[in-house]
């Protein structure tokens, strides 16, 4: 014959501790909705990572991740803190900060003026914009708080918001590296073509949107020989462009093993001369850097461009400065 157990709760019988949730954050704490991780952010205005290569210190963006998959993509490290891996996650494993847009106007309210770059730990115009639709509140909260910024993007969804960014008095960088197919298909496979970004660059001209064209990443021993960026400068100078804004690849920790993994396959005899070149910060040598810009910068005076980065905007705050970011 059983006997109840009367008044004894089952919570003190416990003899084995509950496991440890040891799945990565992201999957903690995001919603997973149609294939993207949705997850509230506490922070939007995020330092830039030193050494990225733009002009801007501090950044918002809307997604993390980005579905361009651009193996040089600087970006990538930042997915390791979320508990993914820094290549195939990357590409695949959106993250979207739905809230961004009320976060943004509550930092903006004690910021110090400071020009922001929009769109760098993701392009903020992939593919997951159609979806969210996050950028036109992006825009209007700048715009308010009078904030100037720059655009990064490749994809022409930008578009959609051309009036708005005219507008705000945004500026747009669209990044075109290289005018070769054959290299973008392999090392930016999911991002349009570099005649469709030429295309970009124009239209975003005709409506009256400060457009200039990021020449990145340039990609040592392999995007750089003179034949190669002189084609790239000239067909952006048709498309329009009068600001040219030329990077080196870097290879940050995240970026750096996935590239080079890459390379490895691809180009093994190129391996060691990457070795030389890049620092363990990731940086190329600066008689490298110096001898490819140098390059670029001349053949923008045969066309009759500007070539550098832009001098940052600051304007006067309308409040205190951000005390935490």
């Amino acid at each position: 014959m059983r006997v109840p157990l009367v008044g004894v709760g089952w919570d003190a019988l416990s003899l084995v501790e509950p496991a440890a949730d040891e799945r990565p954050l992201i999957e903690r704490r995001a919603v997973v909705r149609g294939g993207f991780y949705e997850m509230q952010a506490r922070t939007v205005i995020e330092r830039v990572p030193p050494g990225a290569g733009i002009a801007q210190e501090w950044a918002v963006s809307p997604y993390r991740g980005c579905a361009h998959a651009c193996r040089g993509c600087g970006a990538r490290g930042g997915h390791r803190r979320l508990g993914l891996d820094a290549g195939r996650d990357f590409d695949a494993r959106i993250v979207v900060r739905p809230n961004v847009v009320a976060r943004l106007r509550a930092e903006l309210a004690r910021w110090d003026g400071q020009e922001l770059a929009v769109g760098v730990s993701g392009d903020c115009y992939q593919a997951a914009e159609e979806t969210y639709r996050l950028m036109p509140g992006v825009v209007g909260a700048l715009a308010e708080a009078a904030v100037p910024f720059t655009v990064y993007t490749k994809s022409a969804l930008v578009l959609r918001d051309a009036g708005l960014l005219a507008r705000a008095g945004a500026r747009v960088a669209v990044s075109i590296a290289f005018v070769d197919e054959r290299i973008r298909r392999v090392v930016e496979p999911g991002a349009p073509g570099a005649q469709a970004r030429l295309e970009l660059v124009s239209a975003l001209v005709e409506a009256g949107v400060e457009c200039r064209v990021l020449m990145a990443p340039v990609l040592p021993l392999l995007s750089d020989a003179a034949d190669q960026l002189a084609a790239t400068v000239r067909r952006i100078a048709a498309a329009g462009a009068r600001v040219v804004e030329p990077v080196v690849l870097r290879l940050p920790p995240g970026t750096r093993e996935w590239y080079v993994e890459w390379l490895g396959r691809a180009h093994p005899q190129l391996v060691e001369r990457y070795e030389e070149l890049y620092d363990r910060a990731g940086l190329p040598s600066a008689d490298y850097e110096g001898r490819i810009t140098g390059q670029i910068a001349q053949l923008c005076r045969v066309y009759g461009m500007e070539c550098g980065a832009p001098e940052v905007v600051r304007r006067e705050p309308a409040a205190a400065q951000l005390a935490l970011v």
